[in-house]
């Protein structure tokens, strides 16, 4: 496993596409009992070499139920964008993730993985690459039949500030899906739900 991430965090692949060139950020040990497949990591992520260090990875803390110790034992939670650098300003956000990453890396990360419990499909971009076929007609609809994915998927929107928007015209989500998710998460990592 120490020589995959080796291996992983010495890639450059996507160098000549990526503007800050390549940071490949992820982390993981054989124990981690939940995988966050997420988009990929942002600049400030890239610049700290740390992933969802910015008000993303506050509001997903905040979603989980859980502070920076749960959120960064690798125990817990293995970090597996579906880009593993930071690809670049878009118009409305960040660029997307290369598409390089998940098929070069992603199986070879799994076949480490052996107590995953709970997989968040964080996005679109994660979505489509592992619902596939049983995906919904969006992200918003996949969010809304997360019982339809589980137990092995949660799907759920970015928590960037960009799609804070998507938060307020879909108020259900705080209300509803949001507690479901910090009870599974709690009860994964073993604890009475207190962060």
């Amino acid at each position: 496993m120490r020589q995959l991430l080796k291996e992983i965090r010495a890639c450059e692949v996507c160098k000549a596409h990526l503007p800050l060139g390549p940071r490949p950020i992820v982390s993981f040990s054989g124990k981690s009992k939940i995988v966050l497949l997420s988009q990929a990591p942002g600049r400030l992520a890239h610049l700290h070499n740390k992933p969802w260090d910015d008000p993303s990875g506050k509001t997903l803390r905040k979603w989980l139920g859980v502070n920076e110790d749960q959120f960064y034992d690798t125990d817990n939670f293995a970090i597996l964008p579906m880009g593993f650098c930071y690809p670049g300003k878009g118009k409305t956000g960040d660029l997307p993730p290369r598409k390089e990453c998940a098929p070069l890396w992603h199986d070879q990360v799994w076949k480490t993985l052996q107590g995953v419990q709970l997989t968040l499909l964080i996005g679109k971009y994660a979505q489509d690459c592992y619902l596939k076929k049983r995906s919904e007609r969006n992200l918003t609809e996949n969010v809304a039949h997360y019982k339809k994915f589980l137990p092995t998927y949660f799907p759920l929107p970015h928590p960037s500030p960009v799609n804070r928007f998507w938060r307020v015209k879909n108020p259900w989500f705080e209300k509803e899906v949001q507690p479901i998710l910090k009870q599974k998460i709690s009860k994964i990592l073993g604890r009475d739900g207190n962060p």
